[in-house]
């Protein structure tokens, strides 16, 4: 929703902090340059009450066609007119190699009152960003694009860091260790396609920290991870490849999320008891092995088991098991192959899902098991109030594919005439 227009007498009395939060909120600096210059109030606010400033080079075609040198001048003269900035982004990963040297003084120019600084920039050479921006009160600090060497942390140390955020960065994984214990009070982690320096190709990275709550790991390739988190409460894993992944942690996880992964071992020792959300996707599992990992998650509420293959063709997702060990689940996402076992044995025995409310089921290539497949989860969740289903259409089908497609929204038809009650969504791809 837009904001409403001030009238112009009302504008003339804004105070000259509040003209700042306004600039402060157009972010961009192109922006902002050109709304200061409506009048000398707003030039004021604008030196002394701006506290947010982005330079992002899809933001301005013209930042593109700007040779280095007249690029440089702009972001020096924009910043050095600015007091008290507490929020820097500069994101010009796609434009010409900066020199360090206006880099460097941008980042000691703003350093003693930053908060927050998002980084993504090239330069010649390369900058030392925590030795600039280290013993400082940065909250929040996102690198990308660059490398980190050397880390000193009596020297480096970050006490009030509280998020950080690394992406396409060059690092050992001694220097990370090192990094992560300069930042006592991080509680966000976002690891994002590393490239993760080690002594030995067969040495795991192992991670110490009792202040943080939420880790995200995307792309990374490891022979092992140990983290060591006592207080994390989200983990979640994406696009990895590892053959080792061990939590080591006092129960507070409450969100696990496994988004196509490839881990021969996989441990969250005895931190499943506090999970509330468990999220499964284009993942190998071995049910028997996973389920006993989150098996005294009383506390699950929401459990998606997508797109998963079962390491062993004999295995069954047994959902009278699930019944009992999760009796407060509320949501229930399930999409993988059918077989004639899924039907007999996995809805076998009188259980109810009491409490699950929402159900979602999928599938990549429809069979005629689908249809008593939704019937049975159907019947055991009396309390129901939304069904998705999930499907893939291909564009070519064959006639038994059309004909299978067909049966089942005849079924689904008369399915919905018994349960009249329950929100029934169809999501095809």
């Amino acid at each position: 929703m837009g904001l409403l227009p001030l009238p112009k007498k009302a504008m003339e009395h804004l105070p000259v902090e509040v003209i700042g939060n306004i600039l402060s909120r157009l972010g961009a600096a192109r922006d902002v340059v050109i709304a200061s210059s409506t009048c000398r109030k707003w030039r004021e606010a604008w030196r002394n009450h701006l506290h947010t400033l982005t330079f992002n080079s899809n933001d301005w075609p013209l930042y593109h066609e700007l040779t280095r040198s007249r690029l440089e001048i702009i972001v020096t003269q924009t910043i050095f007119q600015t007091n008290g900035l507490q929020c820097l982004s500069i994101m010009m990963d796609d434009v010409d190699e900066f020199s360090a040297a206006p880099v460097i003084a941008w980042l000691m120019y703003t350093r003693e009152t930053l908060r927050e600084l998002h980084y993504n920039v090239r330069t010649t050479p390369n900058i030392n960003i925590l030795e600039i921006c280290g013993r400082q009160r940065l909250e929040v600090l996102a690198l990308a694009h660059n490398t980190i060497t050397g880390v000193e942390p009596s020297y480096q140390k970050f006490p009030c860091l509280r998020s950080l955020s690394l992406s396409y960065v060059s690092v050992s994984a001694l220097d990370l260790s090192i990094f992560l214990t300069a930042c006592p009070k991080v509680e966000v982690l976002s690891l994002i396609s590393l490239d993760i320096v080690l002594s030995d190709p067969h040495a795991s990275m192992e991670l110490s920290t009792n202040s943080l709550k939420d880790i995200y790991v995307e792309a990374i390739s490891l022979n092992k991870i140990i983290l060591e988190a006592d207080g994390l409460e989200k983990l979640q894993l994406k696009d990895c490849t590892l053959e080792v992944f061990e939590l080591v942690s006092k129960g507070k996880l409450r969100l696990l999320k496994i988004d196509d992964v490839s881990v021969i071992h996989l441990d969250i020792g005895e931190s499943a008891e506090n999970l509330e959300i468990v999220d499964v996707s284009n993942f190998t599992i071995m049910w028997s092995k996973f389920h006993h990992m989150i098996a005294k998650s009383s506390k699950l509420r929401r459990l998606r088991l997508w797109a998963v293959v079962f390491d062993d063709d004999d295995e069954v997702v047994d959902i009278e098991t699930i019944s009992a060990c999760f009796p407060q689940l509320t949501h229930l996402s399930l999409s993988y192959e059918l077989r004639e076992a899924v039907i007999q044995y996995g809805l076998q025995g009188s259980f109810q899902l009491e409490n699950v409310v929402v159900l979602e089921l999928g599938w990549t290539v429809i069979s005629d098991l689908f249809s008593p497949w939704v019937a049975g989860l159907l019947e055991r969740c009396p309390n129901l109030r939304k069904l998705v289903i999930h499907g893939v259409v291909s564009e070519t089908k064959t006639h038994e594919e059309c004909q299978t497609l067909a049966k089942f929204t005849s079924f689904i038809v008369r399915l919905m005439k018994k349960y009249l009650k329950i929100d029934v969504q169809f999501e095809y791809e």
